[in-house]
C-alpha cells in the first residue's frame, strides 16, 4: 500500500479517535491542526512500518482491523464507557436501542459441556413457529459447526434481513441426530417491559399483578429503548384502571439505555416540572431535565419499591434516584452499579462507522454525584444506595441461583412439553422483591386497606398486556452478569 492510501487509513483512525471532521489530504494544509495532533506522524510510521515489514502480509482488511483495534484500546484507556463500534456493531447497536432487529426471535446460551442450547424461544416468532424449543442444541448455522463458535459470532449468524433465510440444524432434547431447519427471519420485537410470569394458556402475555388480593403490580424494565415509555404507559394504565394500590418496579440487571426515556419513564411518577436529572461536561451545567406528564397515567401517591443491584446502571440509576430523592418510591436490594456518565454516539464515516465517547455526567435531583469514578471508594458518594432498612445483599451464590431462577420462569415451553425442575431452586426465595413487598403492605395496611377476598375461580382484573415476550439473548461473560444482544 502506498503512502498516501496508509494516509486515508490514518486519517479515519484520527477522524474516529478525535471526532473532528477532517479529509485525508488536511494535515498536510493545515499546519495548525498537526501541530495540535503532533502524534498523527508517529501513526502514520507505525502503520507504513507494520504494512512494510510485518512477518505477514497485511492486506487492505487486515489493515483496517489493526486500525479499529489501535481505536478501541486506545479509548479503553480514556474510560470503560468511550469505544468504536464498526460497521456491523453500529448497525446492531442501532437495532437495540430501537428494540427491534432481523432474526428468529431465541435466547441462547451455554450448558454445563460448552454446548450452544435455546434457553428459549420467543412466542409467535420464526423459531417459535418451526418447533425450536427451550433446551435444543444448535448444532450448526448455514451449515457451520458452532463447536468453535462464542456466542457473539452465533448471533452474528443467525440475525439478518427480514425476510432472508437461515439454516439451522437443531438437536433436539432427547433425540440422537438433529433435524435441519429453514427458518425465514422477521423483525423481532424485543419488549422491555415484563411481567412476574406468563398468562396460563396465553404465553405470549405477561401477569403484572404480585399480589392480586392488595391489587399490588409488578413490572419489570430490562431496558431503556425507544419503546420503553409506551410499554410501559401501557401496563401501567391499565393497572391504574384496575384500581392497582401499589407497585414495585424491578430494575435489577438493567445496564440502562436511553437518557430520552429514563426522563419519561421517571416523569410517570413524578409531580410535574419535578427535576429529574441534570448533566455536566467539563465547560458547563446544562438545565435540569424535569418531569413532564403523560395523559393517560396518573401519578397517583401509591406506595412503590423499586429493586435495584450491583448491575442496574446509568438510566436506571436515573430513575431509581430521580424517584428516591423526591421521596416518591424507595429503593430496595444492594448499591447500584455507579455508571452517571454521559455517553454520545458519534457518526463516522458518513455513517458507516461510530465513536462512542463520555462526554458528561449526570447528577441526582440532590445534587449529589452517580458517577463511580476509579479512584473512588465504597465511602464516597456514587451510584443509588437502598433506602435505610432495605438492603439487602445477595452473596454470588444467591445472585446464582437467583438468575437461574429468574431464567426458568420466563422459558417458553410447548405444550406437552417435559418441565425439568432444578432441585436447587426448588426452595428459593427472592428476598430483595419478599422485602419489597413487606414495604408496600405495611404501607397499605396504614391506609386500612384490606385485602380483597377473591373466589377460588375468580379472574384477575383485564389490563393490557404486551405481546412478542421480551426473552432477548443474553450472552453471560459469567454465572451472573449479562450483556444483551438479540437473535
Amino acid at each position: 500500500m502506498s503512502r498516501w492510501n496508509l494516509a486515508c487509513i490514518v486519517s479515519l483512525f484520527s477522524l474516529a479517535l478525535l471526532g473532528i471532521s477532517l479529509s485525508y489530504s488536511a494535515p498536510s494544509r493545515d499546519s495548525s491542526l498537526v501541530r495540535k495532533h503532533e502524534n498523527l506522524k508517529l501513526l502514520v510510521d507505525v502503520l507504513d512500518e507494520v504494512q512494510a515489514k510485518y512477518v505477514k502480509e497485511m492486506d487492505a482488511k487486515k489493515m483496517r482491523e489493526l486500525v479499529e483495534s489501535m481505536i478501541t484500546s486506545g479509548l479503553e484507556k480514556l474510560d470503560p464507557h468511550s469505544s468504536f463500534y464498526n460497521d456491523a456493531e453500529y448497525k446492531q447497536l442501532r437495532s437495540q436501542s430501537k428494540g427491534r432487529f432481523g432474526g428468529i426471535g431465541i435466547r441462547i446460551g451455554l450448558d454445563r459441556s460448552g454446548q450452544i442450547i435455546v434457553e428459549s424461544p420467543m412466542v409467535g416468532t420464526p423459531a417459535y413457529e418451526a418447533g425450536i424449543l427451550a433446551g435444543d442444541v444448535i448444532v450448526k448455522v448455514n451449515d457451520v459447526s458452532t463447536e468453535n463458535m462464542t456466542l457473539k459470532k452465533i448471533v452474528e449468524h443467525i440475525q439478518g434481513e427480514p425476510g432472508t433465510k437461515i439454516k439451522m440444524s437443531i438437536l433436539h432434547e432427547g433425540d440422537k441426530e438433529p433435524v435441519d431447519l429453514e427458518i425465514t427471519r422477521a423483525e423481532i420485537k424485543v419488549d422491555s417491559v415484563t411481567g412476574d410470569t406468563r398468562v396460563r394458556d396465553r404465553l405470549d402475555e405477561w401477569n403484572f399483578w404480585i399480589d392480586p388480593e392488595l391489587k399490588i403490580g409488578y413490572v419489570r424494565v430490562n431496558g431503556f429503548t425507544e419503546t420503553t415509555t409506551d410499554e410501559l404507559v401501557r401496563v401501567v394504565q391499565g393497572l391504574q384502571k384496575a384500581d392497582m394500590k401499589g407497585l414495585i418496579i424491578d430494575l435489577r440487571n438493567n445496564p440502562g439505555g436511553l437518557l430520552k426515556s429514563a426522563v419519561e419513564v421517571s416523569s410517570l411518577f413524578l409531580p410535574e416540572g419535578k427535576p429529574v436529572v441534570t448533566t455536566k461536561s467539563r465547560v458547563r451545567e446544562d438545565a435540569p431535565l424535569t418531569a413532564r406528564n403523560h395523559p393517560n397515567v396518573k401519578p397517583n401517591n401509591f406506595p412503590i419499591a423499586i429493586l435495584v443491584n450491583r448491575f442496574s446502571a446509568s438510566a436506571s440509576e436515573i430513575v431509581a434516584a430521580a424517584l428516591q430523592d423526591h421521596g416518591r418510591a424507595i429503593i430496595v436490594g444492594e448499591r447500584s452499579y455507579g455508571k452517571g456518565s454521559v455517553q454520545n454516539i458519534i457518526p463516522m464515516e458518513s455513517e458507516m462507522s461510530a465513536l462512542k465517547l463520555t462526554t458528561a455526567t449526570y447528577w441526582r435531583p440532590n445534587r449529589e454525584n452517580m458517577h463511580r469514578f476509579p479512584e473512588m471508594k465504597e465511602e464516597d458518594t456514587w451510584g443509588v444506595k437502598p433506602s435505610l432498612g432495605y438492603e439487602v445483599k445477595l452473596s454470588l451464590e444467591e445472585q446464582q441461583r437467583y438468575f437461574k431462577w429468574r431464567r426458568d420462569r420466563d422459558i417458553v415451553r410447548k405444550p406437552g412439553q417435559e418441565i425439568k425442575v432444578d432441585e436447587k431452586l426448588a426452595d428459593f426465595k427472592d428476598r430483595v422483591l419478599e422485602k419489597a413487598l413487606e414495604y408496600v403492605r405495611g404501607e397499605l395496611n396504614k391506609q386500612g386497606l384490606a385485602p380483597t377476598v377473591l373466589p377460588a375461580n375468580a379472574e384477575l382484573p383485564e389490563i393490557p398486556r404486551l405481546r412478542r415476550p421480551a426473552v432477548d439473548i443474553r450472552m453471560r461473560a459469567d454465572a451472573v452478569r449479562t450483556s444483551r444482544a438479540g437473535s
